[in-house]
């Protein structure tokens, strides 16, 4: 049975998706995609259904990654049962998440996602929503979300052996 790892932001069109897109590429690359898998989520329902943001999409086209298959989901307390971490973009991320565990001890399913960023600092490990700003925010998560990917997948294999 394979381990699996949620990334859940807000509307699951900008950060989730883009780190849900390199997390299983570097996966594949590592040769854990048989024993990883992947799925993202955000904890509001706006865009259920909805392809990856134009802008999200074109930030990783052009980094040589395919955004192509990502439709919204949104984030349920099922998603406990389903995945074994589940990683947060942001703090209000975290808490929505949190509210919807079925129990106290699941809680600790819930990490932030900068937790594995080596170049996050106490007070800044929230991966910023790009949406608001324009194609440079996007091209700033995407450097963020690679490092921070790269240290998750260098540590997955002593939390999927645990």
């Amino acid at each position: 049975m394979a381990y699996r790892v949620a990334l859940v932001c807000l509307g699951n069109i900008c950060r989730s998706p883009m780190a849900h897109v390199v997390l299983e590429d570097r996966l594949a690359k590592a040769g854990l995609d048989d024993r990883v898998e992947v799925v993202s989520s955000g904890t509001g329902g706006w865009h259920e259904g909805e392809p990856m943001d134009p802008r999200a999409a074109a930030v990783l086209r052009d980094a040589g990654y395919d955004p192509s298959r990502h439709r919204a989901r949104t984030f349920s307390t099922d998603w406990y049962a389903e995945n074994d971490l589940l990683l947060a973009m942001d703090h209000s991320n975290h808490a929505d998440m949190t509210d919807q565990a079925p129990t106290v001890a699941q809680q600790s399913q819930v990490r932030m996602f900068r937790e594995f960023d080596p170049a996050a600092a106490e007070g800044d490990d929230e991966v910023p929503d790009p949406w608001y700003g324009g194609d440079d925010g996007f091209r700033h998560v995407l450097a963020m979300i690679e490092r921070t990917t790269d240290e998750l997948v260098a540590r997955l294999p002593s939390l999927v052996d645990d």
